[in-house]
């Protein structure tokens, strides 16, 4: 019985049931005087209310997905040993369905999670499209990480069988999930149909989860001496996409966006990987990482601490650092969010060559309802910057078969711009 089943949700409303009934049942009996009533009463009442609360806690997660598994719940991450992709083997397939090669840093993965997302495509996937559900394996890292990856219909069609396509990465918030990137979010329904209408080239778009350590939330920092999230986010993950789907292998090929903390850590990995990720898309993001209950010591202590909190702060970064070349929007709503008047702050600062536009909806808040609005033009915004890749792949790798404001105005611009 998965944790984040309805079953389990069925169960437990079940348990929580029968309690409340044995202890309407029983409290005549423990109405009584006497030191074993009392304790009877603490502990009938004591155990109703936890099984409420564990079914409220179970409905909440098979909701939103803020733990796949029972071992993920209680910090059992997977950390299966990996080793080096054969790239040649794979690089050029039309998806990953079926391989299972040891050592592959991009394996086939369950669909519990899949199969209960709505709107996804079906059918001909040179006609509709197609998602699948993978693990993505950290070559230096040695992190699992669920994934969803979708793929355009070109990819499937004859016509593009040695074309590589331009990525955009989808990264949830924390405590989020792939599940809340495809359920609620929308990335790759919402992709699709900008794609089908003509509005947004054919793009590979990715969802993952930043959280590489659950419950711990590391941001996209590299922890001294724990979890090395940067380097899995801005090394392992192009380097175990490129080995299995055919992407661009230039920077300008591709972006990174995400919605909350994921929208901090997207302006993190491309103002500080521009020749990984020249794009960014950053939804209600905060422009600095700090410590806090939920993240433990991220930067570690001694004289380096200082550099590294620094190097995460990017309104330090636009001040001190030479500006990266590299093209970044962002979201924030004037009222409803409390980070609107960091996000001008933000803007003020950037100076060429990089370039940010924003999206500044009047009303707002700091959930998915809002996000969803600012989806679409936050897509076409980005795929307009990124390079339709020129490359193609080798014919001997390669079988022969296979913006806008929230209310639908441009993005604002502010004076700084690429010259």
């Amino acid at each position: 019985m998965g944790l984040t089943s309805e079953t389990t949700v069925y169960v437990m409303a079940a348990v929580a049931a029968i309690c409340v009934a044995l202890l309407v049942w029983l409290w005549p009996r423990l109405a009584k005087q006497g030191v074993w009533q009392v304790l009877g009463r603490l502990v009938a009442v004591g155990v109703t209310q936890l099984t409420i609360i564990a079914t409220f806690a179970c409905w909440l997660n098979s909701s939103y997905q803020f733990f796949g598994s029972w071992g993920e719940l209680f910090g059992n991450v997977d950390t299966a040993p990996v080793g080096v992709t054969q790239a040649s083997a794979n690089n050029g397939d039309a998806g990953v369905t079926g391989i299972s090669v040891k050592g592959a840093l991009i394996q086939p993965a369950g669909t519990e999670q899949l199969d209960r997302v709505s709107g996804l495509p079906t059918g001909d996937p040179a006609v509709n499209g197609k998602v699948e559900s993978v693990k993505v394996i950290g070559r230096r890292t040695g992190v699992v990480d669920p994934a969803f990856v979708y793929l355009p219909p070109q990819y499937f069609q004859k016509a593009y069988h040695r074309q590589r396509f331009p990525v955009i990465v989808a990264l949830s918030g924390y405590p989020g999930s792939i599940f809340n990137l495809a359920q609620y979010l929308r990335v790759s329904q919402t992709a699709g149909e900008l794609q089908k209408s003509g509005q947004m080239q054919p793009t590979i778009m990715v969802m993952i989860r930043p959280t590489i350590a659950p419950p711990r939330d590391t941001e996209c920092v590299n922890v001294p001496g724990g979890p090395q999230t940067e380097t899995f986010l801005a090394k392992d993950l192009p380097d175990a996409l490129k080995s299995a789907y055919r992407v661009g292998h230039d920077a300008s090929a591709w972006g990174v966006m995400g919605y909350s903390s994921g929208g901090t850590c997207a302006l993190q990995l491309t103002m500080r990987n521009p020749h990984v990720y020249t794009t960014a898309g950053a939804l209600s993001p905060d422009y600095k990482i700090k410590d806090d209950p939920t993240t433990g010591n991220l930067f570690g202590s001694g004289l380096g601490r200082v550099n590294r909190v620094n190097g995460h702060d990017l309104m330090w970064r636009l001040k001190h650092l030479p500006a990266p070349q590299v093209s970044v929007l962002v979201a924030d709503s004037k009222q409803g969010e409390k980070g609107y008047p960091q996000t001008l702050a933000f803007i003020k600062a950037v100076k060429a060559p990089m370039r940010v536009v924003s999206i500044l909806p009047d009303k707002g808040s700091h959930n998915f309802p809002t996000w969803v609005r600012e989806m679409p033009a936050t897509l076409k915004w980005m795929n307009q910057q990124l390079t339709f890749p020129q490359d193609v792949v080798p014919r001997h790798l390669k079988k022969p078969h296979s913006t806008v404001r929230a209310s639908g105005a441009e993005p604002s611009e502010p004076a700084t711009k690429r010259r």
